[in-house]
């Protein structure tokens, strides 16, 4: 048996490393000492409607690859805080996640307008939610 670790190393492109540090800079996040132990995912309580679990769109942010602003994940999220709560390390995931929407929504694109809702939806869904929702999906 060998006595060489085997494994690879991943060396991000830096056009990844603008990726990963804009993100950084928009949270205010050190992702780079997310461990990957998975204590963020097994504490969200929306993992079922999730495409990527919390730690592995941490793990995507790490490596600098923006196919996590693809993710259903970062429109799921509701920053309820369970995973830095249990965050070993204190990184403010649900921060991560809005700094990812805020890419995505500066982009110009919207997830949600009120033109798709009925008159009769309008009427029943409480203000504060239609709002909050116009602030979270919105440009």
């Amino acid at each position: 048996m060998s006595s060489e670790k085997q494994g690879f190393i991943i060396h991000p492109s830096p056009d990844n490393k603008v990726f990963r540090d804009r993100i950084k800079e928009l949270s205010g996040e050190k992702v780079e000492l997310c461990f990957q132990c998975g204590a963020c995912s097994s504490g969200c309580p929306l993992t079922q409607e999730m495409d990527y679990l919390p730690s592995k769109v941490i793990r995507l942010v790490q490596l600098g690859l923006d196919e996590a602003l693809d993710s259903k994940t970062i429109w799921v999220c509701t920053s309820c805080f369970n995973c830095e709560v249990r965050c070993p390390r204190g990184i403010d995931i649900a921060n991560v996640m809005e700094s990812l929407r805020q890419l995505v929504l500066r982009k110009k694109y919207d997830r949600v307008t009120l033109d798709q809702l009925s008159d009769e939806q309008l009427k029943e869904l409480p203000q504060v939610a239609i709002i909050s929702s116009l602030r979270k999906l919105t440009a």
